[in-house]
């Protein structure tokens, strides 16, 4: 497909004279742009929620999540990845995000790497991807190459392949078991996909990573109750979270996460339950680390 033909590549007849426009003019055409990204995600929310229950059932029996992207998209990934360690308190291979151009790709341009579809497959070939991962291959037009390598190989090691892009009908979507495909149609500069097919990107995987773990039971009610507290602010908030949970004032809260070893979920059934830290352990271990089936659990 060549690039002249990619949704995310054509002129957008809106701002053609964006340039010429005062700055306020300049800020409302965007502003009025960005606004068309929420209802392109609303338009596959199915599709993500399909997708989000794929996840959470292979990451709940131990298995990985692994996002695949180049430059804007990769960069995204690698975000969401990061932050899944200290919101749900994962293990940090549990969640993984493969860019192409490695590390260096982070801050920088690394020229050609997007475009070794080789590479993308053997990405998956060095992290032994197979049934028990789910990869999702990220890139606005639906045709970049190293993603590409990386979804093909990854499905036919049995992985489950999960599509998200902002063109229709494109190879990725092709190559993937499961697609998820807003429409932002074109962007305020054109091909500038780190605007509007970024901003729809993020926002997908905010709902993919996210809603995998209320699956996993790592929220309880809206509270990320499997955080890492590994600094003073997430110190703070643990204690907020398991006092709101608890219903207690936020010193009990402290000294009983204190007693927990700083886990927010044994503090929170301490609490409600009114037990040992190791009676609370075992009634968390019995609800397999789900703090909602653990206080439904009434202590058999």
């Amino acid at each position: 497909m060549p690039d002249a033909d990619l949704l995310t590549e054509t002129i957008n007849e809106r701002t053609k004279d964006l340039d010429l426009r005062p700055i306020l003019d300049q800020v409302r055409l965007m502003n009025e742009e960005d606004q068309r990204v929420p209802a392109a995600v609303g338009a596959v929310l199915p599709q993500v929620a399909r997708a989000a229950v794929r996840i959470a059932e292979i990451l709940g029996r131990g298995g990985r999540l692994l996002y695949v992207g180049a430059g804007t998209s990769g960069r995204l990934a690698m975000l969401d990845a990061a932050e899944c360690p200290p919101t749900f308190g994962t293990p940090p291979d549990r969640v993984q995000a493969v860019l192409a151009g490695g590390a260096a790709a982070l801050s920088g341009a690394v020229e050609g790497a997007e475009d070794d579809e080789a590479a993308g497959g053997g990405e998956m070939d060095a992290r032994a991807v197979g049934p028990n991962d789910a990869v999702v291959g990220i890139t606005a037009s639906g045709a970049t190459p190293f993603v590409l390598g990386a979804v093909r190989r990854a499905r036919a090691r049995g992985a489950v392949t999960i599509a998200v892009a902002c063109t229709p009908a494109s190879a990725l979507e092709s190559a993937c078991e499961m697609a998820i495909v807003p429409l932002v149609g074109p962007e305020v500069i054109a091909g500038s996909t780190r605007l509007k097919a970024g901003t729809a990107q993020k926002l997908v995987l905010n709902m993919l990573s996210t809603l995998a773990m209320v699956q996993l039971g790592k929220v309880y009610g809206n509270l990320m109750v499997d955080l890492r507290p590994t600094n003073a602010k997430l110190r703070r908030r643990a204690v907020r979270i398991v006092a709101t949970a608890a219903e207690v004032a936020e010193p009990e809260a402290a000294a009983a996460l204190a007693q927990a070893g700083g886990r927010v979920p044994v503090a929170i059934v301490m609490l409600r339950s009114h037990e040992s830290v190791d009676a609370a352990e075992r009634r968390l271990a019995r609800g397999g680390g789900n703090l909602r089936r653990a206080l439904d659990d009434g202590g058999r």
